[in-house]
């Protein structure tokens, strides 16, 4: 029964693998989007706790958010020491060690297939951590999507999954983590879609969908089903309040260009001394920390008085200005927290003061503060990620009403625009990528490669061989009926050339000879792989887990004709599964998208 068990597995894992290969592994990666949504909402429930038993304990009145209760003193010291003490933490670290957030999830997408290490999510699990206690004003969404994606990642690894599929699960970690952080699957997908992975696909959605749905049920288990934030029932109370929420829209699409400008100005200095740029950034945050304290920390308290008309319009005003100023600020200059958390705050508060000032002209037409302090966060969520049908699902989402779809897809749409096309800034994300010299490769034709492994178009049917051979051998190898033979080498696998040719070769050695002594000696003459007639091609090695891309990129920069497929199945051995032609992947893709 043992055995019985053993062999279904080994034949079991190979064929799940093998399967997830292709594009069209619905079944398979479906199962690893679910066990990636229950995996990350049980990190994104960690990271949560991680943050508020501190702060309840720390805090008065055991309100994880209540950093305007502290004294003015503990106001100011609690920033700088906790960036002083994150600079040293940081400053410990190798440069790439350092890299966390969004940004870097993004640029182990582009450069490096998906794939993320335990190191980096410790450090963003300390450093998200760190951040939030310590009163910088930070976010801990942008912190929860590196911890899901990395975690995802991580799994993929250790099943040594191919690399499209570790690509797919880092999409659905990232949608797990907004899921579990807002309790908003829908938003989870879009943006995982939208703003990371930046593309679209039916394979794609399922597997995403289920993971950021089964976050959702982890969460909602631990802090129920309501979303972050509390809101009452918004509504639009007249069609004149639309040319009013266009002169909001231009106003929050200002505000993204300049918060994107700032961040990106501050992160002109990221080639100075890491634990310079977060001293600089602790003694900025503290005079803001002494006299606005309510941009300390993450803020949705105030994000929720906001929405219940609980604070006056120069408040509001001051604080959505403040938090979008030290926030831009400290996060240009290497302050490892997330930025989502601080859009939403800086838009709500822009938006329930554009709000007050309506009410104040046209109290009778005007909606509630609430409403437009939604708008707000839509509008510059929207505008600063560049991912507008992202925030138009959060929005809806975290209201439950279907009333505000069609303001907020007018706010939110030319908020993004005014940012995008007035001012010509792109995604922050994108920005802070370009600020460090990288770049993100989003064409079709790259996103096809990316979704297919070699796996999948591989020729299977090889058979590995010593360069001589005798007769006998020869025949030996042409039993089984490989399409290709791969000539082993000293140091592994030098070139391949098709059997029918060698199978030529030895019918040209069979022709009727003069006498049966001279067949005697054609049967004992010793065949070199390399010298017979044959069309040959120089190989290079190619891992199993690679991508079409990666394919195409060592083709490049090997110019070898072909690649044999290797996968390391003990230190010192490779296996060579199969044979890829340039030519395969050209006809794949051709056929793929006609």
């Amino acid at each position: 029964m043992r055995k019985f068990r053993l062999k279904f597995t080994d034949n079991l894992i190979p064929m799940f693998r093998r399967r997830l290969s292709d594009v069209d592994a619905l079944p398979q990666l479906a199962l690893l989007g679910l066990l990636s949504g229950l995996f990350t909402g049980g990190v994104i429930l960690l990271f949560r706790f991680a943050i508020e038993w501190p702060l309840q304990y720390f805090l008065p009145g055991h309100d994880s958010e209540a950093f305007e209760s502290l004294d003015w003193v503990t106001r100011g010291l609690l920033p700088l020491l906790g960036a002083v003490t994150l600079g040293l933490f940081l400053h410990r670290l190798a440069v790439q060690d350092r890299k966390v957030g969004i940004v870097h999830v993004m640029e182990r997408l582009n450069y490096h297939q998906g794939y993320i290490s335990i190191r980096s999510a410790i450090v963003q699990f300390i450093a998200g951590v760190g951040t939030v206690v310590t009163g910088q004003s930070a976010g801990r969404e942008g912190p929860a999507v590196h911890l899901g994606a990395a975690f995802s990642s991580l799994m993929g690894q250790w099943m040594r999954l191919p690399n499209n599929s570790i690509r797919t699960l880092v999409a659905c970690g990232c949608a797990a983590a907004i899921s579990a952080s807002f309790n908003t699957p829908i938003a989870g997908v879009i943006f995982a879609m939208e703003v990371v992975m930046m593309e679209y696909t039916i394979a794609g959605f399922t597997p995403i969908i289920l993971s950021s749905v089964s976050a959702a049920v982890v969460t909602q288990a631990a802090y129920g089903p309501e979303p972050s934030f509390n809101v009452p029932a918004l509504t639009m109370n007249s069609l004149t309040e639309i040319p009013w929420i266009l002169v909001i829209a231009i106003i929050i699409g200002v505000a993204a260009a300049a918060f994107i400008q700032l961040l990106a100005f501050c992160g002109r200095y990221h080639h100075k001394p890491v634990l310079l740029r977060l001293i600089v950034a602790g003694l900025l945050m503290v005079p803001f920390a002494i006299l606005i304290p309510e941009v300390m920390g993450i803020g949705y308290d105030t994000v929720n008085a906001t929405i219940n008309n609980e604070l006056p319009f120069w408040l509001l005003l001051g604080v959505g200005i403040a938090k979008l100023i030290i926030t831009a600020i400290t996060i240009g200059l290497g302050m490892p927290s997330g930025v989502i958390g601080p859009t939403l705050f800086i838009g709500a508060t822009l938006g329930g003061a554009m709000g007050l000032i309506g009410a104040n002209f046209a109290p009778g037409l005007a909606s509630s503060v609430g409403f437009y302090a939604m708008l707000g966060m839509g509008a510059m969520m929207g505008a600063v990620l560049q991912a507008p049908l992202a925030a138009l699902m959060a929005l809806l989402e975290l209201t439950r009403n279907s009333h505000i779809i069609l303001p907020a897809m007018l706010i939110i749409t030319t908020s993004s625009l005014i940012a995008s096309e007035v001012f010509g800034q792109k995604s922050v994300f994108l920005t802070v990528l370009k600020s460090q010299g990288l770049s993100y490769q989003n064409s079709p034709i790259i996103q096809a490669l990316r979704r297919v492994s070699v796996g999948a178009i591989m020729e299977r049917s090889i058979l590995r061989t010593d360069r001589r051979l005798s007769y006998k051998q020869a025949r030996d190898v042409l039993k089984s009926e490989p399409k290709w033979l791969v000539v082993e080498g000293n140091k592994g696998p030098t070139s391949i050339l098709p059997s029918v040719d060698l199978a030529r070769y030895l019918d040209d050695l069979d022709l009727p000879q003069a006498n049966e002594s001279d067949e005697e000696d054609s049967s004992e003459k010793v065949i070199d792989l390399m010298e017979i007639p044959a069309n040959r091609k120089d190989v290079a090695p190619v891992q199993y887990q690679a991508t079409l891309e990666e394919a195409l990129n060592e083709f490049d920069s090997t110019l070898a004709e072909a690649l044999y497929v290797q996968r390391h199945v003990a230190p010192t051995i490779q296996r060579v599964y199969g044979v890829v032609l340039k030519s395969d992947i050209e006809s794949y893709y051709q056929y793929r998208n006609k």
